[in-house]
């Protein structure tokens, strides 16, 4: 069966096939959150690049700002709640589950006339949202609706470094295990629905270390004027806005408590995607080993669901039975509570106590 990229098709104009704009170009950030998706949004508005208003606040967590459209953001989180999956899902199976939801005419037309109305903006318009990778060939469809050309940029940071840069924003509510889960699916199935356009990889300590070099690079592959003729001005603010010091987060497993097979898989993927940034990524022998590491995390997520069958089976005949949530709760053996936020497992319960009342 193809999937939701592979039935994707270019726009049809009068005279048949109509090809993607170069004075029009799209470029769509993606990237783990906490990955630096925002510090290259920010570098390639300052070059140019429009970033649809109005942006959301920034707060403590970002203090310089997401450079992410708040539109995006609601329309993104709307969609995600359709489709209940949440933003750092770890399910193969989710992007199943947002891909149904996209394919909605309406949802398209609602993004295709937004898009226009940016593109009368500028010329040049670039979106970034952690939430972007779950719809990437809703965008990439749209775009090509308007005869834009789709660019995909993905940021990478390693996992530990991402899950520690997590802890110190956001907080215990998701734990180490879920969120190395999440990172794994996040950047397996991102690199594969990027393989549709024209893309670039950069690692986010390239760009703290010589941000000037590793655009210089985005703008040669990508084919962005905007980049290769920024005027000097512009340089200048990019140097006022890049800050070394952003980078606090280690990149080490050290104190982080993760299963062996999933740390062990992480540590694979790793070196993989990262080597996306140095060599071209269309190169097949790149990407076969990367398949077969997506394919290990599928299994490898399979398995755990198989494993907890019987606690699903428990968690649900404890909340048909009326049984209260703590006694639910003290079922999750204790080494894994810590890994496993309290509120987490409150969430949890609750939907599976929604899902046993539908049925």
């Amino acid at each position: 069966m193809s999937s939701p990229v592979d039935q994707q098709a270019p726009a049809v104009g009068a005279n048949g096939v109509d090809e993607p704009s170069k004075s029009r170009t799209l470029v769509l950030v993606v990237g783990s959150g906490r990955s630096g998706t925002s510090l290259f949004t920010g570098i390639m508005h300052r070059l140019g690049f429009h970033v649809p208003q109005p942006e959301v606040t920034a707060d403590t967590t970002n203090p310089r700002g997401f450079a992410e459209p708040k539109w995006v953001v609601d329309f993104h989180d709307s969609l995600l709640r359709r489709a209940g999956v949440q933003v750092s899902d770890a399910r193969p199976s989710a992007w199943a589950d947002t891909a149904r939801v996209a394919i909605d005419d309406h949802v398209r037309r609602r993004l295709r006339e937004w898009l226009a109305h940016e593109f009368d903006q500028a010329d040049n318009v670039i979106i970034k949202d952690p939430r972007l990778s779950w719809f990437l060939p809703l965008w990439s469809q749209c775009a090509e609706d308007l005869a834009a050309a789709p660019k995909f940029a993905t940021v990478l940071r390693h996992p530990a470094a991402v899950i520690s840069s997590k802890q110190r924003s956001y907080g215990n509510w998701q734990g180490d295990v879920e969120r190395t889960a999440g990172w794994l699916n996040n950047v397996l199935f991102t690199e594969r629905a990027t393989r549709i356009g024209s893309r670039v990889f950069v690692r986010y300590q390239d760009l703290l270390e010589d941000w000037t070099d590793v655009t210089a690079r985005v703008g040669d592959v990508l084919d962005l004027a905007v980049v290769r003729d920024a005027p000097a001005a512009s340089i200048v603010q990019v140097h006022e806005f890049v800050d070394k010091t952003l980078s606090r987060s280690r990149s080490t497993w050290d104190g982080f408590e993760i299963p062996d097979n999933l740390r062990t898989l992480a540590d694979d993927v790793w070196p993989l995607i990262s080597g996306l940034a140095d060599h071209d990524p269309r190169d097949a022998a790149l990407l076969e080993p990367l398949e077969a590491a997506r394919l290990a995390y599928v299994n490898l997520y399979e398995d755990a669901e198989a494993i907890a069958q019987s606690s699903i089976t428990a968690a649900e005949w404890t909340t048909s039975n009326r049984i209260p949530t703590v006694q639910a709760l003290r079922k999750v053996p204790k080494r894994y509570k810590r890994m496993v936020p309290k509120s987490w497992r409150v969430t949890v319960s609750r939907a599976l106590t929604r899902s046993s009342a539908r049925a």
